[in-house]
């Protein structure tokens, strides 16, 4: 984790905090943008610092929702929070990313306080996945490894441009230079990962995601954790897509995607900190 997503300043007016991204943040998909998931990153960041503040360590994460509705550049952002409710058993923040005076990406962030599960039984699917060898690493400067089935796991994404079932492992990015990222602030970025999951394809990945929405019973455990997927519908050059997040532990949550036909062509997976 030598590197990171943003660097942070105060604002020498106000002395608010302001996000300076650093080139890991940058995304695979021409224009300077950022990749979606340092977007998500800093706002899930923004939400736990919130929750932390308010001394709320009964609630969990169980619903993180990220709306990319503007490219999000390469240039200093801040974040501005609201808390919707603050209840016994339940909060519930939405967190704004702005840029250049205007907001550029939103999120809301479900908590709820866990408690006894009562007796009754109830259907739940089979749903497993297997995590690569512990020998498996990503490629130098990267995060990740890719699955294919048609593939098995390897580092370079090319690889993977078939159209077998699509999984990646993930670990941890700095959000913000000189802290430890966080399980919730790691898997919220990586919900937006599940556009790769759900669309690299025999061409590469062609689509690009509006949002994401995380699903979790628990946070991750022992600092990997992964996607595989799940379902996929598209029509008309939309694409809604599902993936099973996991740990070494197991299944703990889902994460799904709506995405848009790129019409600028496939984004470039190879580059250092790539991903939409």
């Amino acid at each position: 984790m030598s590197h990171a997503f943003f660097r942070a300043i105060s604002d020498s007016h106000t002395h608010a905090e302001v996000l300076i991204p650093e080139p890991h943040a940058g995304s695979g998909w021409d224009g300077g943008q950022l990749r979606g998931m340092a977007v998500g990153a800093a706002l899930a960041r923004a939400v736990e610092r919130e929750v932390t503040a308010r001394g709320r360590t009964d609630l969990r994460p169980v619903r993180w929702t990220l709306d990319l509705f503007r490219p999000v550049f390469m240039r200093p952002c801040r974040t501005r929070l609201t808390v919707v409710r603050d209840g016994r058993r339940l909060a519930l923040f939405d967190v704004v990313l702005i840029q250049d005076d205007r907001p550029v990406a939103r999120a809301g962030a479900l908590y709820l306080r866990p408690g006894p599960a009562p007796d009754g039984l109830c259907w739940s699917p089979d749903t497993t996945a297997d995590p690569p060898p512990t020998d498996r690493l990503p490629a130098p400067g990267q995060d990740r490894v890719y699955f294919s089935e048609d593939t098995g796991w390897g580092p370079d994404p090319r690889t993977h441009h078939n159209t077998g079932r699509t999984g990646i492992w993930h670990h941890p990015v700095t959000v913000v230079a000189g802290e430890q990222p966080t399980p919730f602030q790691f898997v919220a970025g990586l919900a937006d990962v599940t556009n790769v999951i759900a669309n690299l394809g025999s061409n590469g990945l062609e689509y690009i995601n509006a949002d994401a929405t995380l699903t979790l019973t628990r946070l991750p455990e022992g600092g990997e954790a992964g996607l595989i997927g799940l379902d996929r519908i598209a029509q008309d050059g939309i694409v809604i897509g599902t993936a099973a997040v996991y740990d070494r532990k197991g299944v703990f949550g889902t994460a799904t995607v709506s995405s848009l036909a790129n019409a600028r062509g496939p984004a470039d997976l190879t580059v250092i900190g790539a991903e939409p």
